[in-house]
């Protein structure tokens, strides 16, 4: 089999044997003395019996090594059947309780690659659903030229009924090769998924799909379709997915996208996109970084991220938050109306630097007419034009008019919804003033006599409290 089990067990069994005998000098309470004696040990020796006997019934933990299996680590030899069944046998192997309703724990089971390269010429579908605590790691991965090229190298679905296929799998420390015939990793239905130190690359569809299900962690890991290090002279011709997210509650953090048309698609809701380098295709050539299709809804974080030349396209956002994150190389955000929405969106404290072409941060495509809760400040421009939904101006004149143009910096046409200023004189006598028009993004301000004052101006489109 190739399954190793080691199991050692130490023990020792001591047999003490009492003879019972009467003589004729030995009282009866003697006899009754020496009979209870013996059935005090006989009951010790069963007992110990019997932790042995539990003990033995105890296993250590299991490594399936796919070389066990024939599988052939050159790559020269097709090795899906190898693999196949060192994967069925650890799905198959002895559980203890389970994890979630109807998902047998494996215990930590691992399907260990040893470090070889193996050539398959199918997915590597699991034929077994309901299971739960497996690992997979250590090796390398390459599709053959007849692999099928709507296929994943790996692929955690089933056709099973239940309310989830798989929890607690663990997929690390791999190279997956797509050798340009489909993907490299499915997770469908699942929870609680790790990717971990995963290098998946030459994939003509998606690199890492992950359809329904919960909480698929995909961390410091790198993918790309083209192995490249930037500036490759093919970069137009780039296509695919690297990630894409069409569940809820996931996380992506700490990992690169060196190219494809699209870096990270997300189609789910409630999606943590954390410490991401995106360079896979600049905005130039049609690429997109990070691509939020989610409108309506997004519930969507970007946070400390790094969109390099691509940037980011959200349509009908609704609860989006982009933070902390880098704009390098005329990259924007842009923001695509479906059906006129957009609420709850928090594009703050971003660093953007370009060419000095004049591009704009912030753009959109459409027209929004459902507004509420948006809130685009405090980044940080240098050689792109800003565009904000807080817009601060100081004017000097003698009056009795004081205008502030801000179309320039808003992010929306002819709305204003809040206006803060204040008025300051060093004129003898102090005029009443007041907010007279912001039609057309200008702030007017309008004293009843002409004197010379300088006035602060805040205007914000997004209706939040100043």
């Amino acid at each position: 089999m190739g399954a190793s089990i080691v199991a050692i067990f130490f023990f020792a069994i001591a047999v003490v044997v009492v003879h019972v005998y009467a003589s004729e000098s030995e009282r009866p309470d003697d006899i009754y003395r020496k009979s209870l004696r013996l059935h005090q040990m006989q009951g010790i020796r069963a007992a110990f019996s019997r932790r042995v006997s539990s003990s033995m019934d105890m296993r250590a933990p299991i490594v399936y090594h796919v070389t066990s299996y024939g599988a052939d680590p050159t790559g020269r030899n097709d090795s899906t059947e190898a693999v196949l069944k060192a994967i069925t046998d650890a799905l198959n192997g002895p559980g203890k309780g389970d994890l979630f309703e109807g998902i047998v724990n494996l215990g930590g089971a691992r399907v260990d690659l040893d470090g070889g390269n193996y050539l398959i010429s199918r997915p590597l579908l699991f034929p077994v659903s309901g299971r739960g605590n497996l690992a997979i790691q250590g090796g390398s991965i390459t599709a053959s030229n007849d692999f099928p090229t709507d296929g994943f190298l790996i692929d955690l679905s089933s056709s099973s009924n239940s309310a989830y296929n798989y929890e607690f799998t663990t997929l690390r420390d791999l190279y997956l090769d797509s050798n340009y015939r489909g993907g490299g990793i499915r997770v469908k239905n699942s929870l609680r998924t790790t990717i971990d130190n995963c290098y998946i690359t030459h994939f003509s569809t998606t690199g890492i799909l992950a359809e329904g299900g919960h909480e698929t962690i995909i961390r410091t890991s790198y993918l790309g379709q083209h192995i490249t290090a930037g500036a490759d002279p093919g970069e137009r011709s780039f296509s695919g997915t690297a990630i894409s997210l069409a569940g809820n509650d996931n996380v992506v953090s700490d990992v690169v996208i060196f190219s494809a048309q699209t870096g990270i698609l997300l189609s789910g809701q409630a999606n943590l996109i954390s410490g991401v380098h995106c360079y896979n295709k600049a905005t130039g050539f049609s690429g997109v970084g990070i691509y939020v299709q989610l409108p309506g809804l997004a519930q969507t974080r970007i946070v400390d991220s790094y969109l390099d030349y691509t940037g980011i396209v959200a349509e009908d956002p609704v609860q989006l938050t982009v933070a902390n994150t880098f704009f390098l190389g005329d990259a924007f955000i842009l923001f695509k109306s479906v059906k006129g929405v957009m609420s709850g969106v928090t594009v703050v404290d971003n660093m953007f630097a370009g060419s000095d072409k004049g591009i704009e941060i912030v753009q959109m495509e459409g027209k929004f007419d459902q507004l509420d809760q948006v809130a685009i400040e405090r980044n940080t421009v240098k050689g792109m034009a800003v565009k904000t939904t807080v817009a601060r101006a100081s004017v000097d004149g003698g009056g009795p008019t004081w205008t502030a143009d801000l179309k320039a910096a808003l992010l929306f046409p002819n709305l204003i919804k809040q206006v803060q200023y204040t008025f300051v004189t060093d004129a003898a006598s102090y005029p009443s003033h007041f907010l007279r028009n912001v039609s057309d993004n200008k702030v007017v301000i309008q004293a009843d006599e002409a004197v010379p004052a300088r006035v602060y101006i805040t205007a914000d489109q997004g209706g939040s409290y100043l």
